[in-house]
């Protein structure tokens, strides 16, 4: 299945796009979700373990599963000062 993964922050800076495409297997965990953008979108992968998915507007673990049509955020960790 493929799913559109919206960007954020330094995460949008880094792949120059408010949205990733990733090609994920049927049945996917947000870990398999995490894995595909490491693997097809390298510029991602320094932050990808530190970033939060949210599925529907919801924070979610790596053990959720992603469903067909929805809605998936990665938020890149925050720094400030």
């Amino acid at each position: 299945m493929k799913v559109e993964v919206k960007l954020f922050a330094v995460a949008k800076q880094l792949a120059g796009a408010e949205a990733i495409s990733i090609e994920l297997p049927a049945a996917a965990t947000v870990q398999d979700l995490r894995n595909g953008i490491a693997a097809q979108h390298t510029e991602l992968q320094d932050i990808i373990a530190r970033a939060m998915i949210a599925i529907n507007a919801e924070y979610v673990s790596n053990a959720a599963s992603v469903p067909d049509n929805c809605e998936i955020a990665l938020i890149p960790p925050v720094s400030g000062g």
